[in-house]
Formats: structure tokens, sequence, C-alpha cells
């Protein structure tokens, strides 16, 4: 059949053949694209929850280190703890910390601190025992 559509031995593909490749490609591709785009969102929210449990564990250290009592701590102070060369915190570039957190004389943390990333909808809420919540 398909020596008699290619007339004479002329080399090449027939356009069946073409069309079925082409389809082939879109199927995979309309099954990887979603899969990689709910990859790159868990990424996304994975990193604003590290850089929330990253300033958690930094302040501590630093209040623990400074013998400090009761203190506020904005986002934009720990960034500047962290660049100090002290215990501290700097967040990933595309991570947003929005809030103040306050750390009473038994280490408690209070905080109303948010995290998020910039390309994702997802915000967590730094809670008081340094779990998260979103």
């Amino acid at each position: 059949m398909l020596q008699k559509l290619r007339r004479n031995n002329e080399k090449g593909f027939t356009l069946i053949e073409l069309m079925i490749v082409i389809a082939i490609i879109g199927i995979l591709a309309a099954i990887a694209i979603p899969n990689f785009l709910s990859y790159r969102t868990k990424g996304q929210n994975s990193a604003a929850l590290s850089n929330a449990k990253n300033f958690y564990n930094s302040a501590l250290a630093y209040f623990s280190d400074t013998e400090s009592t009761a203190t506020a701590v904005t986002a934009a102070q720990a960034i500047v703890v962290g660049a100090a060369g002290v215990p501290g915190f700097t967040p990933d570039a595309n991570v947003t910390v929005a809030g103040t957190s306050i750390i009473d004389d038994n280490g408690a943390i209070t905080s109303t601190l948010t995290f998020s990333h910039t390309a994702s909808t997802m915000v967590y809420t730094l809670n008081n025992d340094g779990s998260t919540s979103h």
C-alpha cells in the first residue's frame, strides 16, 4: 500500500505518517504540561514554607545568643540581623515576608508573620510554636 503512495521509490514520509507523529507529540504535551505546572507550584509553596521555618529557628538562635528579653522583630530587621553575620534570616528572592514577630522571655514567638511566594497564591502564617498554617 505504501509503495503505491510513494510512486517509483521516492524517499520521504507520507502526509499520514507525519500527521500521526504530530498527534502523538500533541497527546504527550497535553499530559506533561499540567504535571509540570503542578510540580512548579508545589516547589514555590515549599520555598515559602521553608522560609517560615528558617525564620523561626533563626529568631530563636539570635535571641538566645543575645540573651534578649521580649523583643519585636520585623522581617526587615531579621534580614539585617542575618546580613550582619550573626544567626539570622535572609528570605529567598521570590518569597515575600510581611508582619512582625515577638519573642518573650520564655522563647515563645507571637507571630503575625506571613510568608508567600510571589508566583503562588498560598500564604503561610508562622504560629507561636514554630508550626505554620495556611
